[in-house]
């Protein structure tokens, strides 16, 4: 599916149900090669206490980047990609108003993401969204990373 196709099922499913609260939620994660990066981004559309979809794209990379320069390109990815769903959803009237979006960023207070939490988080803040990390961060240490290898 396409990212439009994605939001036209996201849609669907809080249009089935429109009295339930909702949380949009988004993540990536990456897994180095030899000569490329897998980037999975997950999208999960939760419907609070009954279940959800997630919906995932896979895309690899042929760059050589730190660690720490390729947290902060799965951060890019989510946002890019909540952006545009948010925009999508946004045009929708009809939809409730208090609409949660997460982005679930793959780093935690252990290991050698500990440096860069203030950082990345504060891009997710910045640019309008809740940031969650380890071990709340599920959609990026957990969806995505199911599919990079």
């Amino acid at each position: 599916m396409d990212l439009y196709q994605t939001y036209q099922t996201v849609y669907k499913f809080i249009k089935a149900e429109p009295d339930y609260q909702y949380k949009l939620m988004v993540g990536t994660d990456s897994q180095a090669g030899q000569e490329e990066i897998m980037f999975v981004t997950a999208i999960v559309i939760y419907r609070v206490g009954r279940g959800g979809r997630f919906f995932y794209r896979k895309k690899s990379e042929k760059i050589r980047i730190s660690m720490k320069q390729r947290i902060f390109f799965e951060v890019s990815k989510s946002l890019e990609i909540a952006s545009k769903l948010t925009g999508f959803l946004a045009d929708q009237e009809d939809l409730i108003e208090d609409f949660r979006v997460e982005i679930h960023v793959d780093v935690g207070e252990k290991g050698p993401t500990s440096a860069i939490i203030k950082e990345v988080t504060g891009m997710v803040v910045g640019s309008g969204y809740k940031a969650l990390i380890k071990p709340e961060s599920y959609v990026a240490s957990t969806v995505a990373d199911k599919f990079t290898k």
